[in-house]
């Protein structure tokens, strides 16, 4: 009986015959026995053909393709070589990134039709803050020592740098520190710097009584040192040991490090003092910085008197929005221009300026080896001053028409004939305080830039509506200080400018879509409004909660019934 084979039948072998070899299987094998038995056999291949035969079956493995690639890639671009002509270089067009080019001209002029037709703006300026305190309103709430003072462990003199604002910064530090350390303050010295060049004293800007009297409870002020310890310097303060602390040092290098050396010496020096104290302070620390910003300094009443005058004809220009109007700080200075290095539509005339006024304020701080300065990038980071044109189209666009009343705070606008034609076209109600004031109004001020701040603070913290531009102390004091009066809101418009960089170079936005975009910035700043301090965050930006209370329901509930 034969074994049941289960492998298919070719039909050459019977059940019981063996397997076949596997030589005699070989197709070649087979191929070849066939042909030899045949008449007419073909002749043998040549040398070039059996080369090309191993070529094949070798390409044709995966292994094989990996090691001809390199020979066959050389091979054509060799023959690329040989037909292509380098008489002429092709040229590359580079395309700038959007956003990185000042194109806003052309975007006016392209939407300006349609925004001059657009009448769906109906007194936005009185329903801009809707949502602005869902979350509970705030009140102020500083402490106020009414004992006695200890006995002093001596005299701390600074020195104030910087502007208006960053004078500020250093004074409220000051206080805050002399309060720590159970020391006595001498009235800040106003350091004279080359960009701002103004000689004015803190009694110049400050009503310096008002500010002695209002802390007298809790930090001892003096106007001089007294002569005895002064004799032992020569009466030269130069002499006196001056501390150099690092920016942002903690109250805790003050007590360890500070403290010791003015127990020692009984006076000390600490010159610059600007941005010296970390924002992150014991609530002590933080108690008296509130003290001294929001309640102890008080501008003098030269300044005040204009300031006050000038809020209120802001008002009597505003009578058709029941007195409510909106403030722009706009920083298109040449300086600030210089210093952000941005290209705007100037062309060489405007290269010229920038690179002599750079020279003049910073002096080959832009021109240094290896420094490299990219415009483009600058712009699409949103670091780059809004130009007037910028501020108009953004402030159209959240919904503000031509009747409208702005107060613009500013210096001296770079090439301002040119680059506020189209924002005056825009808000033919716009003011300064040059335009506000007659000339002697303001003659006692005109060549004192931190006087000049001053009064352009004043009108600014009485509208609205605050807008900025572009960062600086400027604003963020102002933001601080318009929470602290308005329930914590800061009633600000903060446009992202990384978004506007995008918006203004965009040939193909039309201004339905335009202006959704702004009010969706509008929006957003609203609901920004009100803010609680972080840690990092400053407290002269951010008053809530170190600063301030929260209104509770009850309390709101008696002002209620008793209005």
């Amino acid at each position: 009986m034969h074994a049941y084979n289960r492998l298919p039948s070719s039909g050459h072998n019977s059940p019981s015959s063996p397997p076949s070899s596997p030589i005699s299987r070989s197709p070649r094998l087979r191929h070849r026995s066939s042909a030899a038995g045949r008449p007419g056999r073909p002749a043998p291949k040549t040398l070039a053909q059996r080369l090309a035969w191993v070529l094949l079956s070798v390409l044709l493995k995966r292994q094989g393709i990996f090691l001809f690639a390199p020979l066959l890639y050389i091979s054509f671009i060799l023959f690329y070589m040989g037909t292509v002509s380098f008489d002429v270089v092709p040229v590359i067009k580079h395309r700038p990134a959007p956003g990185s080019v000042y194109r806003s001209p052309q975007l006016y002029a392209k939407l300006r039709p349609e925004m001059n037709s657009d009448n769906s703006s109906v007194d936005t300026i009185s329903t801009i803050w809707k949502h602005s305190y869902k979350g509970g309103e705030w009140r102020p709430c500083i402490n106020k020592f009414s004992g006695g003072l200890p006995e002093s462990n001596g005299y701390i003199y600074v020195e104030a740098n910087g502007g208006l604002n960053q004078q500020r910064t250093s004074i409220c530090n000051a206080v805050a520190v002399a309060g720590y350390l159970n020391a006595t303050l001498v009235i800040p010295h106003f350091h004279f710097h080359s960009i701002w060049r103004d000689p004015s004293k803190f009694g110049d800007i400050y009503d310096e009584e008002f500010f002695v009297k209002a802390l007298e409870n809790d930090v001892r002020i003096v106007d001089t040192v007294p002569g005895y310890i002064m004799e032992r310097f020569d009466y030269n303060m130069s002499n006196v040991y001056n501390f150099r602390i690092k920016a942002w040092s903690s109250i805790n290098y003050y007590r360890d490090s500070v403290l010791p050396k003015l127990l020692e010496e009984k006076i000390i020096r600490i010159s610059p003092f600007a941005n010296r104290l970390s924002f992150d302070a014991p609530p002590s620390v933080q108690r008296l910085r509130c003290l001294a910003n929001y309640q102890a300094l008080r501008f003098s009443s030269s300044i005040s008197a204009l300031g006050d005058t000038l809020v209120a004809r802001m008002k009597e220009r505003s009578a058709n929005n029941s007195g409510k109007y909106i403030s722009v700080h706009l920083r298109f200075e040449e300086d600030m221009v210089a210093f952000s290095c941005c290209v705007y539509d100037g062309g060489d005339g405007e290269k010229r300026d920038m690179d002599a006024a750079r020279e003049r304020g910073w002096k080959g701080k832009f021109t240094k080896p290896g420094r490299v300065i990219r415009p483009g990038a600058i712009r699409l980071n949103g670091k780059c001053p809004l130009t007037p044109l910028e501020v108009g189209l953004m402030l159209r666009g959240m919904g503000f028409d031509k009747s409208t009343s702005i107060f613009l705070a500013s210096g001296r606008i770079y090439d301002s004939e040119r680059h506020m034609a189209p924002l005056l076209e825009m808000f033919p109600l716009l003011q300064t305080k040059e335009m506000l004031a007659s000339a002697g109004e303001l003659a006692p001020f005109q060549n004192y830039s931190s006087r000049m701040a001053a009064i352009d603070y004043t009108v600014c913290l009485h509208s609205e509506v605050f807008v900025t531009t572009q960062g600086g102390n400027f604003p963020h004091f102002l933001l601080g200080h318009r929470r602290y009066l308005y329930g914590g809101h800061s009633r600000t418009i903060r446009p992202d400018k990384r978004k506007l960089s995008l918006l203004f170079d965009n040939p193909n936005i039309g201004w339905k879509s335009f202006k959704r975009q702004m009010l969706n910035m509008r929006a957003h700043s609203d609901s920004k409004g009100i803010e609680l301090k972080r840690p990092n965050d400053s407290i002269y930006s951010f008053p809530c909660p170190d600063c301030m209370c929260r209104v509770n329901k009850t309390e709101d509930s008696r002002s209620s019934s008793v209005t």
